[in-house]
């Protein structure tokens, strides 16, 4: 059909009038790439004003409709097995793609193409817990995002006070670990002394996929007052021998669980390494994000007077005092809670798994490290100093990601330790 007759067909009341599966339909089945084009940004259009019942209608008929060709399979899989070279296995991949894949990469050509499909992606991750079929689809969409936002098209960018402020305003926005409470605070956490990159992609400009800060100190810090408070850990940069990262946020729901971090911190190390060759040292000053909760479970769970006694204590503490008699029993249970594992050998917290996977070393745990409301609730007020030597950051991530190794300290060990003898 020529254009011509193409466009008349699909533009105006006659666009208007075709269902949204036909639409979908075409976009896949015509060859024209212009028509291709329109009648993508046309779903797009249409899929931003869908309520949520009509996304539901709309992935159910992605999972019907355009997934692979079963008869297809079953003769390339006969072919496979008659002649398992590499043409044919490469024919067997391309017979088990589904075709919605195809026409999920259409849609990304259009100009809102990638940040609607960040958002159809949020959505059918939702729905999926109450849908669990739609699994597939989010599979699809994870594959291809993982696919378009590789390394080698994402760009680091230092952001300072110069930043465009949309740009700034967004890191107040997605900060996820400690709260910037405004603009003030925002200045002091990209000033003199602190630092903060962030990638960004090529097709979303201005928007930040995740950003990490970084404070120079003196040596290790304990307490996150120190790191993001009035005064400079250390004004003087030149003074200063540690960079520590207290802060990693994504910034893109619909890239979850495809891995930025170790990427985003590898980079900003070798960067403040060449400008800042004063700078000896790198650790971090991390959340223990759940330690208060398996506490609590573990202490409700010992039919004993006193575990029932320190779990009062926990309710009732004023963290704005010393409380020495509670850290000389919740330090070691905390050292225990990150160097335990899961039936698969994973430790139990995320953050730590994260770190170690990187090749760091679980340093130290620092009494009141953050007793602002939301470090009480997340972990009693506790938190993690972890180390990345450079000299045996690849030594490191082997023996955990091989042999399972939680690589501590030996104070960490011995609290550990500690605990393990109270418990027994």
């Amino acid at each position: 059909m020529a254009f011509n007759n193409l466009f008349k067909l699909f533009t105006g009341t006659g666009l208007k009038k075709r269902t949204w599966q036909d639409i979908c339909t075409d976009v896949l089945r015509l060859k024209d790439d212009a028509m291709v084009l329109k009648l993508a940004d046309e779903i797009l259009m249409r899929y931003q004003n869908f309520a949520d019942e009509e996304k539901l209608d709309f992935f159910q008929f992605l999972l019907t409709e355009f997934g692979a060709d079963q008869a297809m399979i079953t003769t390339t899989i006969d072919a496979y097995l008659g002649d398992p070279s590499p043409n044919q296995l490469q024919q067997l991949n391309l017979a088990t793609r589904p075709s919605r894949r195809k026409f999920f990469e259409i849609l990304n050509m259009c100009g809102s193409g990638m940040r609607s499909l960040l958002e159809m992606r949020v959505t059918a991750s939702r729905l999926t817990r109450e849908y669990p079929e739609l699994a597939a689809i989010d599979g699809d969409l994870e594959i291809l995002l993982r696919n378009w936002f590789n390394r080698g098209l994402l760009t680091l960018q230092r952001i300072d006070w110069h930043t465009p402020a949309f740009v700034l305003e967004k890191l107040i926005e997605y900060e996820a670990v400690h709260e910037i409470t405004g603009w003030d605070d925002l200045r002091m956490r990209v000033s003199r002394g602190r630092r903060c990159y962030a990638f960004f992609h090529p097709v979303l400009p201005g928007e930040p996929i995740i950003f990490v800060q970084v404070a120079l100190t003196n040596g290790l810090v304990s307490n996150i007052a120190e790191l993001i408070g009035e005064t400079a850990v250390c004004a003087n940069e030149s003074e200063a021998d540690t960079a520590i990262f207290y802060s990693i946020s994504n910034c893109q729901v619909g890239l979850r669980g495809i891995a930025f971090g170790d990427m985003l911190i590898k980079q900003v190390t070798d960067l403040i390494t060449a400008e800042s060759p004063f700078i000896k040292s790198f650790a971090t000053l991390s959340p223990i994000p759940g330690f208060a909760k398996w506490v609590d479970g573990t202490l409700a769970r010992d039919d004993d007077a006193a575990q029932a006694v320190k779990l009062e204590q926990l309710k009732e503490a004023d963290w704005s005092t010393d409380q020495s008699d509670i850290k000389q029993w919740l330090l070691p249970l905390c050292a225990q809670y990150l160097t335990s594992t899961d039936d698969v050998g994973r430790p139990l917290n995320s953050v730590a798994r994260f770190h170690l996977r990187n090749g760091a070393r679980l340093e130290r745990i620092c009494w009141q490290g953050h007793v602002a409301t939301h470090g009480i609730e997340e972990s009693y007020g506790l938190l993690a100093n972890y180390v990345y030597d450079l000299a045996s950051v690849t030594k490191n991530h082997e023996s955990y990601v091989y042999d399972e190794v939680v690589v501590t300290s030996s104070s960490v060990k011995q609290l550990a330790k500690k605990a393990g003898n109270a418990s027994s």
